[in-house]
C-alpha cells in the first residue's frame, strides 16, 4: 500500500458520502482509506458497510465511543491500524480533487511534512453538490464555480485561489504560501514521523490546537522539516458554521511550550509512561 488516508468523522454523513465518491476519482489508485469515527452510530458504520462493497477500494473502520470531542485518540488508533508507511490526514468535510492523493503521494520527502490549503466553499455551492456532482466532469469545474462564487455577495466561496492546480515548478515558486502551518484537514506525514513524537496527544478534549499546532510544534522539535502543496493537494471544504474552540486546549499548549519543550506526548499512541 502506498499512502493510506485518514479521514476523521463526526456524525457528517452527507459530507462523508461525497468525501468517499470523490476518492473514487483519485487519478492515484493505490491507497487504503481509515475512517476514524468519534464515536457517531450505527448510521455512519452503516453507511461504510453498503459503501465499500462497489467503491474500488479498500476501506478500514475504526469507532469509539461518544465522549465529547476526542478526535485525537481516534486518529492515534488510525495510525495504529495503517498499513502503509505514508499517512495523509483528511476531514470528512474535505472534498479532495481527484489530484489530491497524487499531490501528496509525489511529493513525499524525508523527514518532511507537506502541508495543504482548502478551498471555503459557499454555504450554497456547498448545497450544491451531490454524489452524482462529483463522479461527472462537473466536478472538475468546481475551482472555477467556486472562484465566480467568490465574487457574490453573502455566504460565499473563500481563498477559491486555493482550488488552482499549479504543476509548473516556477510559477510554484512564485505562488509559493508563507504561511506553512499544519491545517488538520490537509497534510502528510511519515508513520515513523508520527510514532516518534508519540502521535497525537490525547489530553487535547475539544476542537483546536491539538490536532494541528500541537502536532506541527512537537514534530519541529524533533527536526522536521515543513513543505507547501498549496496548489498541488486541493481540497474544499464544505460550509459549516464556525466550529467554536476549546479555551482549555490553549492553555494546555501553552503550558507545555513554556514547561515541558518536549516532542514526546506520554498520553499519545504508547501509554507505557501515563498521560
Amino acid at each position: 500500500m502506498r499512502v493510506s488516508l485518514i479521514i476523521s468523522v463526526y456524525k457528517k454523513l452527507r459530507e462523508l458520502e461525497l468525501v468517499l465518491s470523490a476518492l473514487k476519482e483519485q487519478t492515484e489508485k493505490d491507497f487504503e482509506v481509515i475512517i476514524a469515527d468519534d464515536g457517531s452510530g450505527a448510521e455512519i458504520e452503516d453507511f461504510i458497510n453498503a459503501f465499500r462493497e462497489d467503491c474500488g477500494y479498500e476501506i478500514t473502520f475504526i469507532t469509539q465511543e461518544d465522549k465529547r470531542f476526542r478526535k485525537n485518540k481516534i486518529l492515534n488508533e488510525a495510525i495504529k491500524v495503517s498499513k502503509s508507511d505514508y499517512l495523509i490526514f483528511l476531514d470528512c468535510d474535505c472534498v479532495p480533487h481527484p489530484d489530491f492523493i497524487k499531490g501528496h503521494a509525489e511529493s513525499a520527502e524525508k523527514n518532511t511534512v507537506l502541508i495543504g490549503r482548502r478551498v471555503h466553499l459557499g454555504e450554497k455551492l456547498s448545497g450544491m453538490l451531490d454524489r452524482d456532482f462529483i463522479t461527472t466532469k462537473y466536478f472538475k469545474r468546481l475551482t472555477r464555480k467556486a472562484f465566480f462564487d467568490s465574487f457574490r455577495s453573502g455566504d460565499t466561496t473563500i481563498s477559491a485561489e486555493e482550488g488552482f492546480l499549479v504543476r509548473n515548478k516556477f510559477l510554484r515558486s512564485v505562488t509559493k504560501s508563507k504561511n506553512n502551518h499544519i491545517v488538520g484537514c490537509n497534510f502528510s506525514v511519515w508513520k515513523e514521523m508520527m510514532l516518534k513524537i508519540n502521535g497525537f496527544d490525547e489530553n487535547y478534549v475539544g476542537a483546536g490546537i491539538g490536532e494541528d499546532t500541537d502536532v506541527e510544534y512537537r514534530l519541529g522539535l524533533t527536526g522536521a522539516k515543513f513543505k507547501s502543496v498549496r496548489n498541488l493537494a486541493v481540497v474544499y471544504h464544505l460550509y459549516h458554521p464556525k466550529t467554536k474552540e476549546a479555551n482549555t486546549n490553549y492553555d494546555y499548549f501553552h503550558k507545555n511550550v513554556k514547561l515541558k519543550n518536549e516532542f514526546y506526548c506520554r498520553n499519545g499512541i504508547d501509554k507505557t509512561y501515563g498521560s
